[in-house]
């Protein structure tokens, strides 16, 4: 096949799709072919560039032109303009919100400048839905090495190396998963990916599978080699339809190609990968819960111990990552352990994605060192608050985690970090709150949907989430007394304390940060507290009784 002379990289992520990307493509296609540049000019679907609110996005390569913003009726001029007589099309180029100047390449721009891209590093580079792009880009290059030149303790003993920890929220070391589940005494053994992302405003892992399905593919059979499974899952919520058509269009590529199934890489090694689908419960993010599902139970924790690596899918010894995590594997089996660790905090290491929403100007997905701080993420990638407002806060770790406030921009993002200013990692999102934000809405907003998604196993949380639910609305509608505050504190802890899993014992934090660092707002609802406004209201000498 001749190579083609320009390659037209169109991002056709779910976001970009919503804003009629797909008709872009085809009249990019259909005007190409007109002009008579179907052999020299080829159009490429990608996954998600990242920068979503200036989608859809057009990259042209090898010129290295990024366009922002592109509509179906942009397409002529693309074509006659850029591929045609060589001249770029300055009308569809970034301009920089500070110096008021359009900027052409993509590494210029602010949103680029800080960010490190390993999990998304495949992500608007190439055609997902093509296994022969990812082998270009060094695809299975690291499955072969861990086959063919690696044991499987050496594979184990590199991501352990890594300091590599678990993406989806909890943060468990990787390596030391797989040591556990590989050390269990099994002839039957499953690795699982967890791809039910289900917080508000989280995108990570969906676009991760729209635009790079075969980094997860290959490290699941990197994974399912270390720990001796030749059988993994793909969980997958039914509501991400683009992710699921790429994946399987993945999976069969790689079965055709020898990449899965019988004698991989020519060895005895044996494996294979199903879908199953969820039906978007929250509550499967956790492993158990997720792991019932699969197996066409309710999903619901377990008790543990035992744990999944020694009791999980079917009662064998189970290993389950999440699709982040995944999508580390392949590179630091190719770049080695040192390279990955040399990157992040001493405890915290590598990169870590994260979906900016809410108030912000720069809308998108970004991926940064660990380590960065929330203000580096703020005003430098994000370009700063909307309307040019004042910050009020940012809530990290979805419905599990609290909000910060200004205090915090300096804190590193890690997981220790975040968790030593009252919030946590999470799986990644980040919803940025300004001025005209009322907290103890947020609070009630993630509260209803915590409870909404509560399994109902116990009864802390599945009856008192909707007692906290109904104090907060009452609150909100201006109904509220104080005996109502302190119920509200008193729940919140004992919801803590006693849920069975992560979704219960974290699903009070809103709350509990919004009091702590917003008392005021629910004080200026509270009907039997008398208090002028400003300085002098009333604050309780221990305030809502805060752990520390």
């Amino acid at each position: 096949m001749e190579k083609m002379r320009m390659n037209v990289l169109i991002c056709s992520g779910t976001g970009c799709m919503a804003s009629e990307s797909e008709k872009v493509i085809k009249n990019l296609e259909a005007i190409i072919k007109a002009r008579g540049f179907a052999n020299e000019v080829e159009v490429v679907k990608t996954g998600c560039f990242g920068f979503c609110e200036q989608g859809p996005i057009v990259k042209i390569e090898p010129d290295n032109v990024f366009y922002v913003r592109v509509g179906p009726k942009d397409a002529k001029e693309i074509v006659d303009e850029h591929i045609v007589k060589g001249r770029r099309v300055e009308r569809l180029l970034y301009k920089d919100p500070k110096e008021n100047k359009p900027i052409s390449r993509q590494e210029d721009m602010q949103f680029y400048k800080k960010q490190l891209r390993v999990a998304l590093r495949n992500c608007g580079f190439i055609n997902p839905e093509d296994i022969y792009e990812y082998i270009a880009a060094g695809g299975y290059e690291a499955l072969g090495k861990a086959l063919l030149e690696m044991t499987r303790d050496e594979v184990i003993e590199e991501i352990k190396a890594s300091g590599l920890r678990g993406r989806g929220g909890g943060g468990f070391p990787t390596g030391l998963k797989w040591e556990i589940t590989k050390k269990q005494e099994s002839e039957v053994k499953f690795i699982i990916c967890n791809a039910d992302e289900g917080d508000p405003g989280a995108f990570m892992d969906r676009s991760i599978l729209e635009g790079d399905p075969h980094s997860v593919i290959e490290a699941m059979a990197i994974g399912a080699y270390a720990i001796g499974a030749d059988k993994g899952i793909i969980y997958i919520r039914a509501e991400y339809p683009l992710a699921i058509s790429r994946l399987t269009t993945a999976l069969k590529q790689a079965r055709e190609a020898g990449l899965l199934g019988k004698r991989i890489f020519d060895t005895d090694f044996n494996f294979d990968i199903d879908i199953k689908y969820g039906a978007g419960a929250f509550v499967c993010g956790e492993e158990t819960a997720l792991i019932n599902s699969c197996e066409g139970k309710r999903g619901e924790p377990n008790y543990k111990p035992p744990y999944p690596a020694q009791e999980g899918y079917w009662g064998h010894p189970t290993c389950v990552n999440n699709v982040e995590t995944f999508a580390n594997i392949p590179v630091i089996i190719t770049k080695g352990a040192q390279w990955f660790a040399s990157i992040g905090t001493e405890k915290s290491k590598g990169t870590k994605v994260f979906a900016l929403a809410g108030k912000i100007n720069n809308v998108g997905l970004v991926e940064v060192p660990m380590g960065v701080t929330l203000r580096e993420i703020i005003y430098g990638i994000g370009g700063g608050i909307q309307g040019g407002r004042k910050f009020k806060a940012i809530q990290t770790g979805g419905p599990s985690g609290g909000v910060l406030t200004e205090k915090d921009l300096d804190a590193q993002i890690d997981y220790d970090s975040l968790l030593a200013v009252g919030s946590m990692m999470g799986s990644g999102g980040m919803i940025v709150m300004d001025e005209t934000d009322n907290m103890v809405d947020i609070a009630k907003f993630y509260l209803e949907f915590t409870m909404d998604e509560s399994c109902g196993r116990c009864t802390p949380c599945r009856i008192g989430t909707k007692r906290m639910y109904e104090l907060l609305n009452k609150i909100t509608s201006k109904k509220g007394t104080m005996a109502d505050i302190d119920a509200l504190k008193q729940l919140a802890y004992m919801i803590k304390d006693g849920s069975l899993c992560g979704l219960g014992q974290t699903a009070p934090n809103p709350v509990i940060s919004t009091m702590k660092h917003f008392w005021n707002e629910y004080m200026d609802i509270i009907k039997d507290v008398d208090h002028p406004q400003g300085e002098g209201r009333y604050v309780p000498k221990n305030k809502i009784g805060m752990k520390s």
